[in-house]
C-alpha cells in the first residue's frame, strides 16, 4: 500500500493574482521561490486582493527567462524582472505586518491601476526585507512573504473531493490556492499531520487554514458567489471560522517535485 504523494505544486508570485502549476518548486525559508514576492498596495500601502478587487483573479502571470509576464483582458503583457533592480523604498502593510518593500516601477503601477480602475502600486519584497511568522505558531527566524501568514499550504485530494461531493456545483483547486496538494490519503487526514518531510524537505504543519471570501471567487470569470463558504461552515466551522487545508513552515530548503512521497513523521 502505498502512502501519500505530491500531486501537483503551485506558486503565486504576485499576491491574489493567477498561479503557476510546477513539476518541481524550489523551497526556500519563506514557501516556494517568488511565491508571494509581488503584492499590490493602495495609495496608503494596505495591501489588494481579491477580496476587495474579484477581477485580479483575471490576470495570470508565467515565468518567461528571467522575466515574469503578467498578462490579463484586454491589456498588453506586462513583463517584470524576476530579479527586480533596487528601488524607492515602499510602505507595504498585510494583516498588522508594516514591511519595507521596493517599487517595481511607474510602469507596472499604471497597468495594475488600468486594469483594476484604482490607484495602485506594485510592490516587491526583496531579500533583505524579514517579516515573521506569528510566533504562537513559529519558532525564532521564521519568515515568510507576502502570504497571508505562513509560507507553505498544504491539503489533499482526498480532503477537496469530499467537499466538492457536497456541493451542487464541484470547484476546482484553484479556489482553494494551496502550495503543495497531496494524493493517496483519506480526507482531512492532513488534519492531524504535525511534521511531514517531502522529497528532502521537512515541514511542520503549524495550523489548520481559515478561509475567505477568495475562495467564493471564480477564478475564471472574477464572479463571485456563496460557496464553498456556506457548505464548510456546516462541517468546518470551529469558532468564527471555517478551516480548509493546513499551514505549514519549512525547516529546510530543496527541491520538491510532483511525486515525492510525502512522509509522516509525527502526527496527534
Amino acid at each position: 500500500m502505498t502512502g501519500p504523494t505530491v500531486s501537483r505544486l503551485f506558486v503565486y508570485p504576485i499576491k491574489s493574482l493567477g498561479g503557476i502549476q510546477l513539476d518541481a518548486a524550489e523551497v526556500e525559508a519563506r514557501g516556494s521561490r517568488h511565491d508571494r514576492r509581488w503584492m499590490l498596495v493602495d495609495e496608503t500601502g494596505d495591501f489588494l486582493s481579491q477580496r476587495r478587487y474579484p477581477r485580479m483573479a483575471l490576470a495570470r502571470v508565467r515565468v518567461e527567462g528571467d522575466r515574469l509576464v503578467v498578462n490579463a483582458p484586454d491589456m498588453p503583457p506586462l513583463k517584470l524582472a524576476l530579479s527586480p533592480e533596487p528601488g524607492a523604498a515602499v510602505r507595504a502593510c498585510i494583516f498588522g505586518d508594516e514591511v519595507e518593500a521596493v517599487s517595481c516601477g511607474v510602469e507596472a503601477d499604471r497597468w495594475f491601476a488600468r486594469f483594476l480602475g484604482a490607484a495602485c502600486r506594485l510592490v516587491y519584497m526583496p531579500d533583505e526585507t524579514e517579516r515573521a511568522v506569528d510566533p504562537e505558531y513559529a519558532g525564532v527566524g521564521d519568515r515568510v512573504g507576502f502570504a497571508d501568514g505562513f509560507p507553505l499550504l498544504l491539503f489533499s485530494e482526498a480532503s477537496l473531493d469530499d467537499l466538492n461531493a457536497r456541493l451542487e456545483n464541484p470547484l476546482p483547486v484553484n479556489r482553494f490556492r494551496p502550495n503543495i496538494l497531496v494524493a493517496g490519503c483519506a480526507p482531512y487526514e492532513e488534519d492531524r499531520w504535525r511534521t511531514v518531510r517531502v522529497g528532502g524537505v521537512g515541514l511542520r504543519v503549524v495550523k489548520p487554514c481559515a478561509r475567505c471570501a477568495i475562495t467564493t471567487v471564480d477564478q475564471s470569470s472574477g464572479e463571485k458567489g456563496k460557496e464553498p463558504l456556506r457548505t464548510l461552515a456546516s462541517y468546518r466551522k470551529v469558532g468564527g471560522e471555517v478551516y480548509f487545508g493546513q499551514n505549514a513552515i519549512p525547516d529546510a530548503t530543496g527541491l520538491v517535485r510532483v511525486g515525492d512521497a510525502v512522509e509522516v513523521i509525527s502526527s496527534s
